[in-house]
């Protein structure tokens, strides 16, 4: 087998993906969607076991990709807890409420350039969470944030258990910081090979 016969192959995966996500959008009835999802499923089970490392459909989020976000969040935020500059940002950004937004939003984004844009790998969209919000981006965002949380918390770095609203408030700000490069590394951890 040649080099263009593997092309093909993953050219008409693609196709049959592509075909296949149409139809779930016509279909009328639950067990006809099902039946389409199912289809969807064995497909990209079918292209796993191809050797291929790039260019794979991606579909779904499972526990495997949740432990993959998790690892990929600490390997990027351990050099986040251990970092002083990470408590610094945090504490101005607590300062300007704006900047928390702005960081927070730039990190979704640069989540979803990562799975969904940069073309890493054919990352499909699967039962999007309250017809809106694809469960990977959810998985991913929420994965390094929890991450993010319990990290800082373990080694003492932000502090939950004060009555002070302003010492939570800069802690969560704290752990915001750390958020972005974590989530960064749970969708990198998420989509690249061996995923």
């Amino acid at each position: 087998m040649s080099a263009d016969d593997f092309e093909t192959d993953d050219d008409g995966i693609n196709e049959l993906f592509d075909e296949l996500e149409e139809l779930a959008t016509i279909v009328d009835s639950p067990e006809e969607r099902r039946q389409v999802r199912e289809a969807m499923r064995a497909a990209a089970e079918a292209q796993d076991d191809e050797p291929v490392v790039f260019g794979r459909i991606i579909y779904g989020f499972d526990r495997k990709d949740l432990a993959e976000s998790v690892l990929g969040s600490l390997l990027f935020g351990i050099p986040m807890a251990v970092e002083s500059g990470t408590v610094e940002a945090g504490h101005h950004i607590a300062q300007h409420p704006l900047y928390l937004l702005g960081t927070l939003a730039s990190a979704v984004v640069m989540v979803i350039g990562i799975l969904y844009v940069a073309d890493f790998q054919d990352v499909r969209v699967a039962n999007r969470i309250l017809g809106l919000v694809p469960r990977r981006l959810a998985g991913v965002t929420l994965t390094a944030f929890v991450v993010a949380v319990a990290l800082l918390t373990g080694w003492g770095v932000v502090e939950w258990s004060t009555t002070d609203p302003a010492v939570v408030w800069a802690s969560f700000c704290v752990c915001s910081v750390a958020f972005v490069p974590m989530a960064i590394g749970a969708a990198l951890g998420d989509i690249l090979p061996g995923s």
